[in-house]
């Protein structure tokens, strides 16, 4: 069964995500503090994290951050904030994905269920895809640069997979969405922008003189297919 941890300090918010995660299969362990909830995160005994942003001791977003610079597992945000620049910096921490309180938990549950399902399914066809020195395993879910393993979190591995299956076509935001959410209104297109700008720099590409990944004005993004 998949393993969840729920990182908030509001006992009733972790109590009900715990009491519908639990029904629908998941083993679930709480937290109440945002250094409690690193501490368990990083042991590697959860396959996704559901992380409020605003904790004591430390936020959601330094949670999120610390993390993601030893870990790729999934974390799903809950907010009380609502513009947009609050979401682009919850995205710009490492998160996959958000949610604005109040929430719905069963959508809750679909989020996390949609996010484990894409990170632990074998993918189709399964071969490595290579462009340039750009490599990409769908089986493996491993990605290389020049042959050096670049860890990427499980969004960024999906936008940037949807993209090198079909290496020069423009994709749109709303594109993007569809193909690496299943749902285009999970994230809006600046979210995409962060992904984007995520993917970039760990694989080592210049926004100015991309190696791989181009920004087409005023339509979208693209894998370049003649990438060296």
């Amino acid at each position: 069964m998949p393993r969840a941890l729920v990182v908030d300090d509001e006992a009733n918010i972790r109590e009900l995500v715990s009491v519908y995660l639990s029904a629908s299969g998941f083993v679930v362990e709480q937290a109440g503090d945002g250094l409690e909830g690193l501490r368990l995160a990083e042991s590697g005994e959860f396959d996704i994290v559901i992380l409020d942003i605003m904790l004591p001791g430390m936020d959601g977003s330094a949670v999120c951050r610390r993390l993601r610079e030893t870990s790729s597992i999934p974390v799903i945000m809950l907010t009380a904030r609502d513009t947009d620049l609050d979401k682009v910096a919850m995205l710009e921490s490492g998160a996959d994905d958000y949610l604005t309180k109040p929430f719905s938990p069963p959508e809750l549950v679909a989020r996390a269920r949609a996010v484990l399902r894409r990170v632990s399914a074998p993918t189709q066809p399964s071969r490595t895809m290579s462009i340039g020195g750009l490599s990409l395993d769908p089986a493996t879910r491993e990605i290389s640069v020049d042959g050096v393993p670049v860890e990427l979190t499980a969004k960024e591995f999906d936008v940037l997979e949807v993209m090198m299956r079909d290496a020069g076509v423009v994709f749109s935001r709303e594109r993007l969405l569809e193909s690496a959410w299943g749902f285009s209104d999970y994230v809006d297109a600046r979210g995409i922008d962060v992904h984007i700008k995520h993917i970039r720099e760990k694989i080592g590409d210049d926004a100015g003189s991309p190696r791989f990944v181009e920004t087409v004005r005023g339509v979208g993004y693209r894998v370049r297919r003649d990438a060296q």
